[in-house]
Parts: structure tokens; sequence; C-alpha cells
């Protein structure tokens, strides 16, 4: 049985985010060295390893109290406090769900290396241009003749491409 592929909830999102500048979602407590981290891989047997935001990968584990409540998935962002002997190994505190994920990346609280929750390259709102736009010279009205050879061209065109599309 496959598992369900958590979804963001648009009305929650839309609820925390005109909150104004106030955070709505618990953040790790800097005081006990709690951080961000991306659970990179389940391993098993309550273990997890995750990418932290100071750029080290640690071996996590994840405490019977959490693991009876909330299942941690590849992917999620997690919040980890590093042990104090063993720098290389950590305990999960808590885990976001994926529209808490969203909204801390949107308030831009998320650090870059575990910010993969923001709106992706290929989504950026376009620059506007600051430029002043000059008037353009008006061109002389096309000639009847030349915009039914055009026409009768973007026709051929529309037809080659439907012909190749269905074989």
């Amino acid at each position: 049985m496959a598992r369900r592929e958590e979804s963001v909830d648009t009305e929650l999102l839309a609820q925390m985010e005109s909150g104004g500048d106030r955070i709505r979602v618990p953040l790790p407590n800097r005081k006990v060295n709690e951080m961000f981290a991306i659970a990179d891989q389940i391993l098993g047997g309550r273990r997890v390893r995750s990418v932290c935001e100071d750029g080290e990968t640690r071996l996590s584990r994840i405490p019977g109290k959490m693991r009876r409540r909330q299942w941690v998935r590849e992917g999620d962002l997690i919040v980890i406090q590093p042990w104090e002997f063993q720098d290389e190994k950590a305990n999960v505190c808590m885990r976001y769900t994926k529209t808490q994920s969203l909204y801390l990346s949107r308030k831009g609280v998320l650090p870059e290396i575990v910010d993969l929750f923001g709106m992706s390259p290929d989504d950026e709102m376009p620059e506007m241009d600051d430029s002043v736009d000059e008037p353009q010279p008006e061109e002389a009205p096309p000639d009847e003749e030349e915009e039914a050879e055009k026409s009768s061209e973007a026709m051929a065109d529309e037809d080659d491409d439907i012909d190749s599309f269905f074989g």
C-alpha cells in the first residue's frame, strides 16, 4: 500500500499569511541549539539522515513520543537538536506540515540550504522595466495582398501541425 502524498491546505495558508508580520508557526529554540533540517533519508529503526541548516549531515533519532503521533517522511522540514557529546548525531524535536513549511518559506524564515518549499525559479514574477516607453513610430498599414499571404501561410502551418499530431 502506497503512502498518501501530503497536500497544501490553501485556506489555512491564506489564513496564516493574513496575520501580518507575526509568524504563526513555532520556530526552533536557538537557546537550546535547535535548528531547521530536511529529512533526507529514512533509515529505519527510528533513524533519519538529515541535512541541517549549518551544512552538516547528521544521523537523527525520532523519539518514541513523536514517532507515535506523526510520521516523518523524506523531504519533510524538521527541527533537530544536535547532541552535545556527538555532533554528528541529533534528536528530532518536531516536524512541520507541508502547509507550515510553505508558510515559513514565503515569510523568508528558512535558510537557503533547507528552503525547498519556496517558489522555483520558473515561478518567479517577471521583473518590471522601469524605463519610460517612448512612442513607437506608426507603420504604414499592410496591403491586403500581404495580409492574405500571411493568413494562408499560417493556415498551412496549422494544417501541417495537426497532420503531424494525428499521424
